[in-house]
């Protein structure tokens, strides 16, 4: 048993393993929206926003990642207490997001990173999860990994679409009453 959500670890795993941002970002979507639904300063939004920013940097969208990435940055500055709770440095992540906006506002071409992971278990936890995956723990991204890259193209958005219709059709109800 692990003081971890499973959800986390699968996100860590990904994060370093194989680096696919797009499923660290549809990991930890479904956990927030399963535990702490509506909070936008949720410690799991901020993560979720790195690994979003990690996305478009690597797609080199630079204002996509600014954008994404300060917000994360914002959150996990009001939620350092979370951020140990989640087993990382909070000076040692600051300092790597500080490097990665200035090499994004610099247009510098992407580079893979580890988080500053503090507790061994974690750790320890993220690795074997990561080899049982098939995947190797600090790996650099394959930049020549078009559907890695492109993720977001061949997805299927159908149930975003149907939610997205229904919230309408609610404001639609709302408006007439």
């Amino acid at each position: 048993m692990t003081k971890y959500p499973k959800s986390y670890i699968q996100y860590l795993t990904h994060f370093h393993g194989d680096r696919d941002y797009f499923e660290c970002h549809e990991i930890l979507e479904e956990y927030w929206k399963a535990t702490d639904t509506g909070n936008k300063k949720s410690i799991w939004v901020a993560f979720i926003l790195l690994a979003v920013s990690n996305y478009h940097y690597r797609r080199s969208n630079f204002a996509g990642a600014i954008r994404t990435l300060t917000k994360a940055e914002d959150i996990f500055s009001h939620d350092q207490p979370g951020l140990i709770r989640l087993g990382i440095t909070p000076d040692a992540l600051a300092d790597l997001l500080k490097k990665r906006q200035k090499n994004l506002l610099n247009s510098v071409a992407y580079t893979s990173f580890n988080l500053p992971i503090s507790d061994p278990e974690l750790l320890k936890l993220c690795q074997k999860e990561c080899k049982e995956n098939g995947f190797k723990w600090g790996a650099k991204s394959d930049l020549c990994d078009f559907d890695l890259i492109n993720r977001h193209s061949s997805r299927d958005r159908s149930d975003v679409i149907s939610d997205r219709h229904l919230a309408l059709e609610d404001r639609k109800k709302e408006k007439r009453q």
